[in-house]
């Protein structure tokens, strides 16, 4: 399944700046950022699960917001691109 996760994290302590590495470390392993606060991921249910309660595990529910969005596949049909940076899709060849 496709995931879009967003996240909005306080950074004015040491503890929130650290909360902000750790929840862009957890998506990191499961995606690609498209954006400094947006990631989209391609994982299983139980990846997403694992995903999940590591991403809550890193927030502070007071101060930090996050959302996981699962998005409709085909993507090329439903995502539209603009600007410099693109996507890589890691379903086709790296290298051409």
């Amino acid at each position: 399944m496709w995931i879009v996760v967003t996240y909005d994290v306080s950074t004015e302590t040491a503890e929130g700046r650290k909360r902000l590495r750790q929840v862009a470390q957890v998506c990191k392993n499961y995606g690609q950022r498209v954006q400094r606060s947006v990631f989209e991921c391609s994982v299983n249910e139980m990846q997403y699960e694992r995903m999940k309660q590591r991403l809550l595990k890193s927030i502070n529910e007071k101060q930090d917001s996050l959302r996981l969005y699962r998005m409709t596949e085909p993507r090329d049909k439903h995502v539209e691109e603009f600007g410099c940076w693109r996507v890589i899709d890691f379903g086709r060849p790296l290298i051409v």
